[in-house]
């Protein structure tokens, strides 16, 4: 059995989605893919290999899930295996039966945050008919949008409502799109300690969910590029206030003739940049060789 879920980005409210936020979000032509087969050994084998065909998971459990053996995969790797096919037991109990072949192959690095998390909880949802968001919730922190994304397939606003999450299909092709560009900024930024850390922050920030909320709406529809790199340096000021962090077009890149707009965690992952055909050649020459068009990343 085959399961397939793509990635994601999201595009605007970040942080503040975890407040009640509307959050602009597209899936991505990049994803992951699960792979399952049943076995008679009483064990389940589980392997996860990198887009370059590497394997970073090869682990052997007993069905009470306790490691048999493991190769070259880090300790950090085999809690959370242990964490989720424990939390998997609990929503579909004895799925493993009399034992599992599982493997998991990314066709984008993993540095590059768009979801091998995420991907993984849809995936195995679909395979065991779960509730993704249930599984997401007792497994991994965050808000939900990723998983809304898998599921749709297109651009969405996700808002999240207490235990209801809001999800709308929307259309986010802008007619400037040549001109803008994903770029990787060489860095990981562990967001479920960035989750963590905001979720704990008792201010609920209505006045900024407020105006994030309709930036969302008309960045999505902007036809202006002007107008658009505007609005995205609005976003990065609210932001930059709400969490108190320089945005990353003054730290690293001030001298650029554009606009850059953080997606995501601040600090690493993709950015969003609105530049125009030179623009490539300027990330290039600062060290940044991840330079994604928008037609080749967003599905």
């Amino acid at each position: 059995m085959n399961y397939y879920s793509c990635g994601k980005l999201l595009i605007t409210a970040e942080y503040l989605i975890l407040k009640g936020a509307k959050g602009l979000a597209i899936p991505t032509k990049q994803g992951q893919k699960l792979s399952v087969k049943e076995n008679t050994e009483k064990q389940i084998s589980w392997k996860a290999y990198t887009c370059s065909n590497q394997k970073w998971i090869d682990c052997r459990f007993d069905l009470n899930f306790k490691l048999i053996k493991s190769k070259k995969t880090k300790t950090e790797d085999i809690f959370s295996l242990i964490k989720l096919l424990k939390n998997i037991n609990k929503f579909s109990p004895g799925f493993a039966r009399r034992g599992l072949d599982i493997s998991t192959n990314l066709d984008f690095e993993r540095n590059w945050g768009l979801g091998s998390s995420s991907t993984l909880i849809n995936n195995i949802s679909n395979w065991l008919n779960i509730n993704p968001y249930e599984l997401l919730k007792v497994t991994f922190p965050g808000s939900g949008y990723d998983i809304a994304v898998s599921n749709t397939k297109t651009p969405i606003f996700f808002k999240k409502k207490g235990e209801i999450n809001e999800v709308s299909e929307t259309k986010f092709s802008p007619p400037f799109k040549e001109n803008l560009f994903f770029v990787h900024l060489n860095k990981k930024v562990n967001s479920q300690k960035e989750v963590s850390n905001f979720l704990n922050k008792k201010n609920e920030f209505k006045d900024d969910i407020l105006r994030i909320n309709s930036l969302g709406k008309m960045i999505a529809k902007e036809k202006n590029q002007k107008i658009f790199n505007e609005m995205l340096k609005e976003h990065e000021d609210i932001i930059s206030n709400v969490i108190s962090e320089k945005p990353v077009q003054k730290t690293l890149f001030n001298d650029f003739n554009g606009q850059i707009k953080s997606l995501g965690a601040w600090g690493g992952d993709f950015v969003l940049v609105s530049g125009d055909s030179e623009t490539p050649k300027y990330f290039l020459k600062k060290g940044y060789k991840t330079i994604m068009p928008f037609s080749v990343m967003k599905l």
